[in-house]
């Protein structure tokens, strides 16, 4: 099983406290021992001090065989505090005077022989359970030859009691000093960078589930801040990729449908083009004949009247042939600059007896905005229009409205009618081939298709809106020419086209 990582603080606990009470332990048991090798060898100089300080007066009362004198020392150096005994050895290693404890053993006479040659000498031993430490001098007469043996004894117990009371004080200041330490620790760890660390994570939170625009906060320490700003960074790049990898994507997908709309359009166009060619000439055949029966017949009679509905369905018929021809036209465009306000009020002109039959108004409102400067193909963008304006007239109650204005960089032109408008239909599915929303018989669903097609040859797009009057809003985007791009010549000298369809049906 894997186990989970330390986190800062229990890292810093570990790597950085934990050696250092390890230090603090070693370095006060080192000094423990010290103090108590100190102590004890303070507590033998002592001893020793005692021993020499009596020496010489229990020598001399011993070389004048004066047992009363030799007890007298003794009894006057158990009067010292920690000495609790006080033996006099003499040169055959007999105990001829004590004070304090009694009862030396055999082993310790012979002890003292030995120590008598030897001249002086310390031990420890233990007594009645209590550890004692003995200090051994040799006496001298003033030949300087020894004559016996001194033994000074004193409780060391005590130091051994007071030793373990300072290992315990010890003890329990290491033990405190480690929980401060702790406390001390965990607390600057926290103000310093447990709370910035935490920040920090809780603010990757957000990023980790893809929150756009969202920011680590820059705070703590130098090296925090430095992570932050790093990290901020990384956000900000990755951020970047994100967006431009959706915007390949989109473009990706903006491809290949452009890619599928323009291979079905084409094989729509071909076909489109097969149907008219192989119409146009008996079309061609049955007009001429017509024509010229009607021409025989009497102008009164019903054979006339029948021979001029057969002339207005070939003329409707003709009228489709020509819309799918157009369709299937993929001519480049041939542009020049344009007077734009000239052609639109030329498609006025042509399309107004039509919408005065029908008793609507046309009007052409020009928004301030620039000087409307084009570059475009002539024939398709009045051929684009005319499709509209048709369609328009055809929906349209009271009134038909052309509006213009440049708007950042873009001519747009508006055609709006007061009609029923085009309900949830989208751009895309109105502009989708031989697609109609009228009665059969009534449209070929070829209009917007071409305006279409038209319009994006020119570099700009078909785009439908709602109308301020309730009805349907066609939008034409073009590019606005640079007048450093513009081939030279004189607007006004470009003709207005009468190519464009009148009779493209709305689809």
């Amino acid at each position: 099983m894997r186990q989970s990582p330390l986190s800062l603080r229990s890292s810093v606990l570990l790597f950085v406290l934990l050696p250092l009470l390890a230090v603090l332990v070693g370095l006060g048991i080192w000094g423990l021992r010290e103090f108590e090798q100190q102590l004890s060898a303070q507590a033998q100089r002592e001893i020793e001090l005692v021993a020499r300080a009596i020496r010489l007066p229990i020598a001399d009362a011993m070389e004048r065989d004066d047992p009363a004198a030799v007890q007298q020392a003794l009894d006057s150096v158990f009067q010292i505090d920690r000495v609790i005994g006080v033996y006099v050895y003499d040169q055959g290693g007999e105990l001829i005077a004590t004070t304090g404890a009694r009862g030396p053993s055999l082993e310790r006479r012979r002890d003292a022989r030995a120590i008598t040659a030897a001249g002086s000498q310390g031990a420890f031993d233990e007594r009645r359970g209590r550890e004692v430490f003995s200090f051994f001098l040799t006496l001298h007469d003033l030949s300087a030859r020894p004559i016996g043996l001194l033994q000074v004894t004193r409780d060391v117990a005590d130091l051994g009691l007071f030793l373990t009371r300072m290992q315990r004080a010890g003890g329990a200041a290491l033990l405190g000093l480690t929980l401060v330490l702790v406390l001390v620790v965990s607390v600057g760890h926290h103000r310093a960078v447990g709370r910035h660390a935490r920040a920090l994570v809780a603010a990757m939170r957000p990023v980790d589930a893809a929150a756009r625009g969202h920011r680590v906060p820059v705070a703590g320490p130098a090296e925090l801040r430095r992570l932050s700003v790093g990290i901020n960074q990384m956000i900000a790049r990755w951020e970047h990729s994100q967006q431009r990898l959706a915007r390949q994507r989109q473009l990706q997908a903006s491809l290949k449908e452009q890619l599928r709309q323009s291979e079905k359009l084409a094989a729509i166009g071909e076909l489109a083009a097969g149907v008219a060619h192989e119409l146009g000439t008996p079309l061609g055949v049955i007009a001429g004949r017509a024509q010229r029966a009607a021409r025989q017949a009497p102008g009164d009679s019903r054979l006339a009247a029948e021979l001029q509905a057969i002339l207005a369905e070939l003329g409707r018929v003709e009228r489709i042939v020509r819309q799918l021809l157009d369709f299937a036209r993929r001519n480049p465009p041939q542009r020049r600059r344009l007077d734009l306000p000239r052609l639109l009020a030329g498609l006025l002109v042509r399309y107004r007896e039509h919408a005065e039959a029908r008793g609507l108004q046309l009007a052409v409102v020009a928004a301030d905005g620039g000087e409307p400067r084009l570059l475009a193909d002539q024939a398709r963008l009045e051929q684009a229009l005319g499709n509209l304006l048709d369609n328009a007239i055809q929906a349209a109650r009271r009134q038909v409205m052309l509006r213009w204005r440049v708007h950042d960089g873009r001519l747009e032109i508006a055609v709006a009618d007061d009609g029923p408008g085009c309900g949830d239909a989208d751009i895309e599915r109105l502009c989708t081939p031989f697609y109609t929303t009228k009665p059969s018989g009534e449209g070929t669903g070829l209009g917007l298709a071409i305006a279409r097609a038209a319009i994006e040859e020119q570099g700009g797009n078909l785009g439908l809106t709602a109308a301020p009057a309730g009805g349907a809003c066609f939008v034409v985007c073009l590019p606005a020419a640079d007048p450093r791009l513009e081939p030279a010549g004189d607007p006004s000298t470009a003709p207005v086209s009468s190519t464009a369809s009148r009779s493209a049906p709305r689809s």
